[in-house]
């Protein structure tokens, strides 16, 4: 079984099909690129070959790299993983100079043959590089086809020729938000931007065409042609040097210098704009291998491909029959159950939408349309597919309408009773088979399941806000949740297209537990007198999307204000956050509720735009003269989060590393050049972890006391992912 084949046609194209065996859709392997060059070698030896065309027997053209096999690379390199990788990109730089050279003498540049791509659909990654390569691009006229070089974001950069081919392709302005922010385009997006040269019906047919009529000038890349001057201008030019440290400024603005791959990708772009072409894909590739052997992009590569795909999966699911919802309830057309039916009916589900009365029911329905709205406004959603998913959602007060929902999800008020008296109206009116869900962020889903008849199929599921930007789902087990409820769940949110994570029992679960000590921290240092701004700009600059203020003041302060009293009535004296309180209840006292009453942390203007933070802060809270350095504040933030990552690993709440690295990066944005928690600790080791955890805890409390787990490790000289990175569970 082969990755590529070639058929040689009467009319003298050969076409080579790329169809990855037992794969949806084509991933590029090292074998496939052998196999590519094989067939390229075949096809211009070939005198009865005039062109080759290379298209896809699949309905997408390739989804991009095999991740796994660049980490096959390192392995393979022994004690020299840079040279093997180095070595391992060269020889793909070496196919596509092939295949963009086409057998054309190196002085004259003719006597080539002309090779087009054909592409049926979605061409990512290692799928555009090659199509770069090639003389001409066409694409069928198919919205849904996403082409892109979507690298960057899971830490990397375009390193098989695409970051050079593009650059001088497009300029380095024209480039930069396709590289650097690794931004999709529809067919016709994609040709209105230089990427693809036709959108048509058929790109076979097209294709073929064009290749039996290309002359010779059609095969020389510009890049390739003498006089060849780069879009925009060079470097050296008065114009490239304006755009290249504008570039310069955006990349370290967006990255605050954190994310070791757009640095190196504005590098490779800069130093190889100086040189010829072949030296500029030597340059790219050393930059490439740069990247790849920074723990940084390891760590990313890991959490947010390889990890979160085989969650996606199903890694963690328990064995049970195929358990995909076909028609869902959900209780409460609040924002979150309004949220939740949206994404269910766009993944084409019935749903059955219940509130109080019609009005409020149908006010959930509208939100769905207003979201829908504007994606007609933004081209992605078409009036056909509006009506569609509209009419999906059927939107009433009444409970037996639930009748046939194999799956509900209540998501009324964070109130216990209100909850009870849900559970136990509609198990009076769903079958026996059905599985109840209730979504909630903080109440246990044990004490919950008290108020059902049938606790084995009761489980929680926990949506993050706003549902449908939010990648992340945290199901939660009952202690008497039963594996076809787990099942159910899981299967649930992959047919809606988001990432799971499955955790046991415990107050906040995973996610809160790990974000309410960063937000109590941030608060924490309020009180002792340190700079709002420095702690807002500590979080940033260590890679938070926000800082620990705006966050709260995003949640809502008076949500922090209910937390910490349920908090304290379960806690008792034990409860070890009174300073936060002293801040946070003095907020609220003020009436100063976060962004949706315009005044929290930050101050805001009419239209609720942050106007920067609130000058009254420092008035009842005097900033100390003394401040703590950038490192002590930041330190103080990753551990707050980190060590009860680990207490949840220790307590069996979280039962997988992966999952809790995807998850923290998904459902709060820890620091996502990082990798996750878990693997920041084993970046810096679990010696210097535990070392600084015990300056932590000797300056600032027991809150920082080295867990257990990660003083075992220390000791050991182990690691997370060497001991539990293949998906065991400490308490195992």
């Amino acid at each position: 079984m082969t990755d590529f084949t070639l058929e040689k046609g009467a009319d003298g194209v050969a076409v080579i099909s790329w169809d990855v065996p037992d794969r949806s859709m084509n991933v590029m392997s090292m074998q496939g690129f052998e196999e590519l060059e094989a067939r390229i070698d075949e096809a211009l030896a070939d005198e009865a070959v005039k062109g080759i065309v290379i298209t896809s027997a699949k309905p997408d053209f390739a989804g991009g790299m095999d991740l796994g096999v660049i980490a096959g690379m390192k392995q393979a390199g022994g004690d020299e993983p840079a040279k093997a990788v180095f070595e391992g990109v060269m020889r793909m730089h070496g196919v596509l100079r092939k295949i963009e050279r086409a057998g054309m003498d190196p002085k004259t540049n003719k006597g080539g043959k002309p090779i087009a791509a054909a592409l049926p659909g979605t061409a990512l990654g290692i799928g555009l590089e090659i199509p770069l390569a090639c003389h001409r691009i066409f694409v069928a006229d198919n919205p849904k086809a996403k082409i892109g070089l979507p690298e960057i974001m899971v830490g990397i950069f375009p390193g098989a020729g695409g970051t050079t081919r593009l650059v001088r392709k497009l300029g380095a302005m024209g480039a930069s938000p396709l590289l650097l922010e690794g931004k999709l385009s529809d067919p016709k997006k994609a040709k209105a931007l230089g990427l693809v040269d036709e959108v048509v019906e058929d790109p076979l047919a097209a294709a073929k065409a064009w290749v039996l009529s290309a002359k010779d000038a059609d095969l020389v890349k510009p890049w390739d042609a003498k006089g060849y001057k780069m879009p925009g201008g060079a470097p050296y030019h008065p114009a490239g040097f304006m755009t290249f440290v504008g570039a310069s400024a955006m990349v370290h603005g967006k990255t605050q210098g954190v994310y070791p791959a757009a640095k190196a990708l504005l590098s490779a772009v800069y130093e190889g704009a100086l040189v010829d072409f072949d030296t500029a894909i030597r340059i790219e590739a050393r930059w490439f291998t740069h990247v790849l052997m920074n723990p940084s992009s390891e760590a990313m590569i890991r959490s947010l491909f390889l990890s979160k795909q085989a969650l996606e999966k199903g890694a963690n699911r328990p064995e049970a029959p195929d358990q995909s919802v076909r028609k869902l309830g959900v209780l409460g057309a609040g924002m979150m159950g309004a949220g939740i039916a949206h994404v269910a009916a766009l993944a084409g589900i019935e749903v059955v939408l219940i509130d109080r009365d019609q009005e409020a029911a149908d006010r959930g329905k509208a939100h769905s349309e207003g979201l829908l709205d504007k994606g007609i406004q933004r081209r992605k959603v078409t009036p056909e597919k509006k009506e569609a998913v509209l009419g999906r959602i059927n939107a009433t007060p009444e409970i037996e309408a639930l009748r046939g929902c194999d799956l509900i999800v209540e998501a009324v008020f964070e109130d216990p009773r209100v909850k009870a008296e849900m559970t136990q109206r509609v198990e009076a009116v769903i079958g026996e088979d059905a599985i109840f869900a209730t979504n909630t962020s903080t109440l246990p889903i044990t004490e919950l399941a008290r108020a059902s008849q049938r606790p084995d199929r009761f489980i929680g599921i926990h949506f993050f806000s706003p549902v449908d930007k939010m990648m992340l789902v945290e199901i939660i087990k009952g202690r008497e949740t039963g594996d076809v409820a787990v099942a159910k769940a899981l299967d649930f949110v992959r047919q809606i297209r988001k990432t799971p994570i499955v955790v046991n029992d415990a107050r906040f679960f995973y996610a809160n537990r790990c974000i309410i000590p960063y937000i109590n921290e941030g608060i924490r240092m309020v009180a002792e007198g340190v700079e709002p701004a420095l702690i807002e700009n500590a979080a940033r600059l260590v890679g938070m999307p926000l800082g620990p203020l705006q966050l709260v003041d995003e949640t809502s302060i008076d949500l922090g204000v209910k937390i910490a009293k349920a908090t304290k009535a379960a806690m008792g004296d034990a409860y070890p956050d009174g300073a936060v309180d002293e801040v946070l209840f003095w907020m609220a006292d003020q009436g100063r509720m976060g962004r949706k009453s315009n005044s929290g942390f930050y101050a805001y203007d009419d239209k609720g735009k942050r106007t920067g933070l609130w000058d009254g802060l420092r008035d009842r809270f005097p900033v100390a003269a003394e401040q703590p350095d950038l490192i002590e504040v930041q330190q103080r933030l990753l551990f707050a989060q980190v060590l009860e990552a680990v207490r949840a690993f220790e307590d069996g709440v979280l039962t997988d590393i992966r999952e809790g690295d995807v998850a923290a990066i998904l459902g709060w944005g820890f620091a996502p050049w990082s990798g996750g928690p878990f693997s920041w600790l084993d970046m810096i080791g679990a010696g210097t972890a535990a070392e600084r955890c015990d300056g932590l805890a000797a300056r600032h409390g027991t809150r920082f006391a080295t867990p257990g787990l990660l003083r075992e490790l220390a000791d050991g000289g182990q690691s997370f992912y060497g001991r539990y990175g293949d998906g065991r569970a400490a308490a195992a």
